[in-house]
Parts: structure tokens; C-alpha cells; sequence
């Protein structure tokens, strides 16, 4: 028996995972970044700090009662040419080192080639063809055509998306404008799942075929929240939720408008593409309200969506080891 090990330091999270030779996820860990109070996120050399003092004491953590095969690592954020982000390349460089110190092969995959492959790692298949997969995330909402390379990761195809701000912006911009801790989207989620999401949502839809504006919402929730004079929540402070009735409209507003914005898009990408699977991943469809409303949608259009779990949804490293075991397997 052998053990393969991800690595991946994407932009708020550092975490480390080991699969063994059947693809079963052995042990997972995770370190969130630390982001102040107020603010909606963190440079890259703070990242870059973080993840350098975290990814060490996680690797530490790991039990590793079996020897190492391989590394999957993600070393930039796309398989594109110029794509580049300095945060991952305290992953890649430490998982370049162990892959030299231990003689093991280091397999480079894009962070997102790990979201697909965690999805389907836990998924349990890979499509033969190809398939559609949504990548919606604090930086990216993308639909994405993919295809397996052999000895690789995908071949892929930006197919729709947003064109200005993400999905996840939308949410956590307007979440820290209710006072809401950085990611905001876990508290965004309970608040609107409080009234069941049964609102006439506040915010408007732009899509225009398959490119979605989120920036436009963002600042009609902006104006609509400073409209009722709202300052930020204290949410320690039982005075405040005077205005908490609003902030359940404003947080069940922002998910309809995601789900709404991700269907219209998707009618489109349908009538170019002859793809019927269709698998989501990325911190933002860790919410179950939009899994649960694509996979509706998708039953209506002859459409298989595939959703994982929100914990391996969101940014981890079991796709990274999965990826390499796969590899190493072709």
C-alpha cells in the first residue's frame, strides 16, 4: 500500500490530503487564513506569509504510516498560459522538495483541475467524454468544457462566466457590508435559509447569452442596503437585529440572483454544446440552496448535475492526490 499526497495553497486556505492506491481519502487537513475583521481579503504577500507558516506544521500533522508515491500539487490558478498567482507557490515549491528528497514523481495541476478532481474523487467516475463543470469560487465563476489528457490533467474551455466581479464577490462584498465576518458565505447561507429563500429578490439578473455581470447586483444591493440606512450589523449586539429581517432579504437576494444568473447562462451554453453532465465545485456551491436548485434545473433540462459535498466544495487538497494517483495509474 502507498499513499499519494496534494498540496494546495490556494487564496484563503492551506491544506495538505493523502488518498491511497484505491483513490479513498486518507487523512485531510486544513488551515484557514486569517483575515481582520471589516476587510474582504488579503494581499498576496500575506497569503504568501500564511501559508508559509502554516503548510509546514499541516504536512507535520499528516500520519504517514505508508510511503509516498506521488505529489499532485496546484501551481497556478488556470491551465493558461501567464496564469499566476504567488500564493501557490509555497505548495509548489515545498511539493517540489519533498518530490526530490523522497525520489517521487510531482505532478503540477492547476487549482482548478484539483476542484474537478476532488469532484470527482468523491463522485466516484471519470467522464469518458466530455463534460461541463462550473467553477464558482471567491475569484472565479467559469463554466468550463472539459476533457481528460492522458498522462495530465484536462484540456478545458472557458465556455460562460462572469465577466467582472465572481459569484463569490457578489456575496462576500455585500456580506462585510452587513457587518458579516470575511468569507461571509457560510453566515450568508443561514441568514437566507431563515426565510427558507422566499423573498422577491432586490437584486437584478444580467446575463447576456452565457456572460454574467454580478457587478451590476453588487451595486444595486449596495444602494438598496445604504438606502434603509444601514450601517454594518453588530452581531454581538441584540439591539442590533432590528435590521436582521433585512439582512435575511438582502443574503436570500444575492443566492437568487447567483441561481438565476447560472441558469440563464447555462440554457445558452446548452444550445452550443451537447453535454449532458454537468459537475460543480468551488467554495460559493458549497451552499446548498444552489446545489439543490441547479440539480432541480438540470432534471428539467436533461441535464445530470453533479454536486459534492460543501466540505470537499470548497478549496482542499484531495483533488491534487487524487490527480496524481490517477496519473500515476495511466
Amino acid at each position: 500500500m502507498a499513499y499519494y499526497l496534494g498540496i494546495d495553497t490556494s487564496c484563503y486556505t492551506t491544506s495538505c490530503a493523502l488518498v491511497d492506491e484505491e483513490g479513498r481519502l486518507v487523512q485531510e487537513v486544513r488551515k484557514l487564513l486569517e483575515v481582520p475583521q471589516g476587510k474582504r481579503g488579503l494581499q498576496q504577500s500575506q497569503m504568501v506569509f500564511q501559508h508559509t507558516r502554516a503548510l509546514g506544521e499541516l504536512i507535520q500533522s499528516l500520519h504517514l504510516d505508508q510511503p509516498i508515491s506521488a505529489i499532485g500539487v496546484s501551481g497556478f490558478p488556470r491551465r493558461e498560459e501567464d496564469s499566476y498567482m504567488p500564493a501557490f507557490l509555497v505548495g509548489l515549491n515545498t511539493a517540489k522538495s519533498l518530490g526530490h528528497c523522497l525520489q517521487v514523481p510531482v505532478h503540477v495541476f492547476s487549482h482548478q483541475e484539483n476542484h474537478i478532481w476532488a469532484a470527482l474523487r468523491e463522485i466516484g467516475e471519470i467522464p469518458e467524454g466530455p463534460f461541463l463543470s462550473l467553477h464558482l469560487s471567491g475569484g472565479t465563476t467559469e463554466f468550463i468544457l472539459c476533457e481528460r489528457i492522458h498522462k495530465s490533467g484536462f484540456k478545458v474551455q472557458i465556455v460562460g462566466g462572469s465577466d467582472d466581479i465572481a459569484g463569490g464577490q457578489l456575496v462576500d462584498r455585500l456580506g462585510v457590508l452587513m457587518g458579516l465576518q470575511f468569507p461571509a458565505g457560510p453566515s450568508m447561507e443561514t441568514l437566507g435559509r431563515r426565510i427558507k429563500y422566499n423573498v422577491d429578490s432586490v437584486l437584478p439578473i444580467s446575463v447576456k447569452e452565457s456572460t454574467i455581470s454580478f457587478g451590476g447586483p453588487y451595486s444595486a444591493g449596495q444602494r438598496w442596503w445604504e438606502s434603509l440606512q444601514h450601517k454594518p450589523i453588530d452581531w454581538t449586539d441584540r439591539e442590533s437585529f432590528s435590521t436582521e429581517k433585512n439582512a435575511q432579504i438582502l443574503a436570500a437576494s444575492v443566492f437568487h440572483c447567483i441561481g438565476s444568473s447560472l441558469e440563464k447562462a447555462l440554457s445558452h451554453i446548452l444550445t452550443k454544446h451537447n453535454i449532458t453532465t454537468l459537475i460543480t465545485a468551488g467554495g460559493v456551491m458549497a451552499n446548498t440552496y444552489l446545489q439543490d436548485r441547479l440539480v432541480h434545473w438540470g432534471h428539467h433540462h436533461d441535464l445530470d448535475v453533479l454536486c459534492v459535498s460543501s466540505k470537499y466544495s470548497a478549496d482542499n487538497a484531495s483533488g491534487n492526490a487524487y490527480g496524481a494517483k490517477v496519473v500515476e495509474g495511466e
